[in-house]
């Protein structure tokens, strides 16, 4: 129990300083400090990014941030996606599962420090990629065929990711949304939440059915450990640089990484 505190504690004081990125934390957490594979850490670590998600969810909703039509459609893609995935994570050897995820977390730290370290801001030049149009004297998403193929794709990829790694989603979610339509940024990381909320709960029941057990009291301890870490994190958050606390997020994700990678190659 203490561990998983301890854990969990960490994993939500990550995810209130800097906004997400708690649950590609949650399971190399869960793995290190449990000692489980990643099949059993995943769909521990779902519920506890969920759950966190939900409160994040419910917060931007209220403020009329979320574009809940394009995160109720890429949650309908999302959710059978993650049936994809977790086959692929019973499938695939352990160490290739650990290779797979420490690749994913140096691509997103060294995403993170580039973008931190050339821009310093929020603001990103209009993407080639765009497709997904907001129409200005509604504010809403004019919906065509591109709009539906181009959410439909961060749905597919971010339940596949979801169902394979137990991650949340949000490091998919965001930049492809920023890539593909021109949501502000407080918009796409509202709808992430609401997103990140709905596929998660849809992954915990997919990765249950193919295998994965859920031990309740690791779940109930873990959550609320995170639940509390976040809160915490929130409040000390104001007094922080937005700045070095990104540079340290990618620090801990390279150090985690390097840790995995070294578990892949040597066991």
């Amino acid at each position: 129990m203490v561990i998983s505190l301890i854990l969990g504690a960490m994993v939500g004081a990550v995810l209130g300083l800097t906004g997400a990125g708690g649950g590609i934390l949650a399971v190399p957490a869960l793995v290190f400090g449990m000692g489980w594979p990643i099949q059993q850490a995943t769909p521990v670590a779902l519920v506890a990014v969920a759950g966190s998600a939900a409160v994040g969810a419910l917060e931007a909703f209220r403020k009329g941030l979320v574009r809940y039509r394009a995160a109720f459609f890429m949650a309908a893609i999302g959710v059978p996606a993650t049936a994809v995935g977790a086959r692929l994570a019973h499938v695939l050897p352990q160490r290739l599962l650990l290779a797979v995820f420490a690749l994913v977390m140096l691509v997103v730290a060294i995403r993170l420090l580039r973008h931190t370290l050339a821009h310093g801001n929020s603001h990103a030049p209009a993407s080639a990629l765009c497709v997904a149009h907001v129409n200005p004297s509604t504010g809403r998403l004019v919906w065509s065929w591109t709009t539906g193929a181009a959410l439909a794709a961060v749905g597919a990829v971010t339940g596949v990711m979801t169902g394979l790694l137990g991650v949340g989603g949000g490091f998919i979610i965001v930049p492809m949304m920023r890539k593909l339509t021109d949501v502000s940024m407080h918009g796409i990381v509202a709808t992430s939440l609401m997103v990140i909320t709905l596929v998660g709960g849809g992954g915990v029941v997919t990765t249950m059915r193919h295998g994965g057990p859920l031990p309740l009291d690791v779940v109930l301890w873990f959550t609320l450990a995170t639940a509390g870490g976040m809160l915490v994190a929130r409040i000390v958050s104001h007094r922080l640089s937005g700045r070095h606390v990104q540079l340290g997020f990618a620090a801990i994700l390279i150090a985690v990484a390097l840790g995995l990678a070294a578990k892949a190659a040597f066991g």
